[in-house]
């Protein structure tokens, strides 16, 4: 048996939390794995994982200058063949640290890369990166970023392994978006998800609306962002009389749920994505959705197949595209149908979660040869 700990210090839930929340629920119910969970102490990610009923340790993990952490964390190391997965290079320092305190040579650290950076060149980093056994990038674009970046980083320590997403049994019932939006017979119910941050285009999102026939559609904003831009959209919508067509709904636990509710998605990003998890889980649920075409959505999405394609940053286009699908059922379903088709056969979760445990498990194959 494998003892896996996933360390997660952030005081929000993001992706990288997400990511470890579903390899814990799997690996917990996979005989050939022990799973433990290692955080700070902040309620908003610790209640999601108190959900799974495995093993929390609390530690303060506050970094390179932090000696208890490791030194409490090495106690659990001590004994077994044991992985360390860290999602930041900042729990990347109390892993090393932690599996030298802990005398055991059958630790090995992994750690995810997820978002698209290039490795830092100064003395420090570059001992922490010798001292890492494996990195998973999310996509390729994120591998050849990084690798671009410095060639003399060991390729052989290094796996594309495609993110995935499945549905929270433990999520809470959703709202219904059509009622709550009042969304009248003949209008498209749209859907953007994720953080509410310029990054992600929500500002160029609401200009291509106002190129749109008001009565066609209403356009629900889930997520949580800084309240400064958040009260900059608010103020936008008010002033462009999009108050009826709009609404800013914060975060929402049980997406899966709402996404089935919309009509189709639309992930307007101006910096490009490491991977683009929002787009997987419009495919999983067979929704039709719009994306950029400026990150690593081209590893899997094909423009007019299984999702459409727009430049960043160009509210004409995102319109365009958007008045297509608007009025146009048969191009939802068709494309919606294509992406469920192309999710199950190529991204879906248990393609991903075999080729982490089987990851997880050579780690230990290698010493042995």
């Amino acid at each position: 048996m494998i003892n896996v700990f996933h360390i997660v210090s952030n005081k929000v839930w993001t992706g990288a939390e997400e990511y470890a929340y579903g390899l814990t629920s799997r690996l917990r119910n996979d005989d050939d794995f022990y799973v433990e969970v290692v955080c700070r102490k902040h309620e908003a990610v610790l209640t999601h994982f108190r959900r799974l009923e495995v093993p929390i340790s609390i530690l303060p993990l506050k970094g390179i200058t932090d000696l208890d952490s490791p030194m409490r964390f090495a106690r659990l190391l001590r004994k077994g063949h044991n992985v360390v997965h860290v999602h930041t290079f900042h729990d990347a320092f109390a892993a090393v640290m932690a599996r030298h305190m802990s005398e055991n040579p059958n630790t090995r650290v992994v750690m995810t890369i997820h978002g698209i950076t290039k490795p830092k060149s100064n003395y420090i980093y570059r001992k922490l990166y010798r001292s890492i056994d494996h990195f998973v990038f999310v996509s390729q674009l994120a591998f050849d970023t990084w690798m671009n970046a410095d060639p003399r980083f060991d390729a052989n320590k290094a796996s594309v392994i495609h993110d995935s997403v499945r549905k929270n049994p433990f999520a809470e019932p959703p709202i219904d978006l059509r009622e709550r939006m009042a969304v009248e017979p003949g209008q498209s119910l749209i859907l953007y998800h994720g953080r509410i941050c310029p990054e992600k285009g929500i500002d160029v999102l609401l200009r291509a609306t106002t190129l749109i026939d008001k009565n066609s559609f209403k356009l629900a904003i889930v997520g949580e962002g800084k309240r400064k831009y958040v009260s900059e959209l608010k103020g936008f919508i008010v002033a462009n009389q999009l108050v009826r067509n709009v609404s800013l709904l914060g975060f929402q636990e049980n997406m899966m749920e709402l996404i089935k509710q919309c009509d189709f998605g639309v992930l307007p990003s101006v910096e490009p994505e490491a991977l683009g998890i929002a787009n997987l889980e419009y495919m999983m649920q067979g929704k039709a959705h719009i994306s950029t075409n400026n990150g690593a959505q081209q590893e899997y999405v094909t423009d007019g197949q299984n999702a459409l394609l727009v430049e960043p940053g160009n509210p004409h286009s995102l319109a365009t595209a958007m008045k297509s699908l608007i009025t146009d059922q048969d191009a939802r379903d068709r494309i919606g149908n294509r992406a469920r088709a192309d999710f199950d056969s190529k991204m879906n979760y248990d393609i991903f979660y075999r080729r982490i445990s089987d990851l997880y498990k050579s780690l230990f194959k290698k010493s042995t040869n």
